[in-house]
């Protein structure tokens, strides 16, 4: 019986590294990443959470920070372009009094985040649908007091000077966002100043070269501030939504 299993540890274990010589992600391999203290799940329909996301939360929670009073208002918050749940489940794990939906449009990620979502005993604060962005949002619904997102945000032409591991690996969805990476928030940022609160807060990460171009369409959006990664690359904008909604116009294409 040992003999038996030690052979079979050992074909594991080669198959194992025949994948990561292949430069499959090892948390492909292991089938976990954590994230802000969380072991999450992760599968080749999602995106793996990177450190520089926990940024993003991190700057969620301060603009959150927890009221002293013992009734604590209630908060609505929508996260675009879930994934595996990462940042749901970070934020609902740190604002007991928050409710969050996680959107995405892959079903197959929406799975990954409702099993980590169950998995933490989360599920029952948190909401996934599937949706384009803020889409699938009811109409009727309360303003939100917050969205946050990681879209993707990497330009077409960046596609060749990938890393393997994330060129042939990571889904294209969760990568790629036209031309100049941007495409995603051109149609956002308008549906966020429709689907927020005055003053409502939006909370995106984006990439390297992008920071100018974001803060344009945030033209007309109130404390517009940007934060740095550890590596001192602009990584998370945060901005507050104007005072009142703009008519509704129709989205880029």
């Amino acid at each position: 019986g040992i003999i038996a299993a030690t052979a079979d540890y050992g074909e594991t274990f080669a198959a194992a590294i025949g994948r990561r010589l292949a430069h499959e992600p090892i948390q492909y391999i292991t089938g976990t990443q954590e994230f802000f203290g969380l072991a999450l799940r992760v599968t080749p329909a999602t995106l793996i959470p990177r450190p520089e996301t926990e940024l993003l939360v991190e700057a969620v929670l301060s603009h959150f920070a927890p009221s002293p009073l013992p009734e604590l208002q209630p908060l609505h918050i929508a996260d675009v372009g879930t994934g595996s749940g990462a940042i749901a489940l970070a934020l609902a794990a740190h604002l007991p009094n928050a409710r969050i939906t996680g959107l995405d449009l892959s079903a197959a990620a929406l799975e990954i985040a409702r099993e980590n979502a169950r998995a933490h005993h989360l599920d029952h604060r948190i909401t996934f649908l599937h949706s384009d962005l803020l889409s699938s949002l009811a109409a009727g619904e309360p303003p939100l007091d917050a969205i946050v997102s990681n879209p993707p945000y990497i330009p077409e032409t960046d596609r060749s000077s990938l890393h393997p591991q994330i060129r042939e690996y990571e889904p294209a969805l969760a990568l790629f966002a036209g031309p100049d990476g941007l495409n995603l928030y051109r149609r956002l940022v308008p549906q966020a100043a429709r689907a927020l609160r005055p003053g409502g807060l939006l909370a995106l990460e984006f990439g390297a070269g992008q920071r100018t171009s974001l803060t344009q369409l945030l033209a007309d959006w109130r404390d517009v501030h940007v934060l740095d990664d550890l590596a001192g690359i602009p990584r998370v904008c945060i901005a507050r939504s104007p005072a009142a909604s703009p008519p509704s116009v129709r989205e880029p294409t």
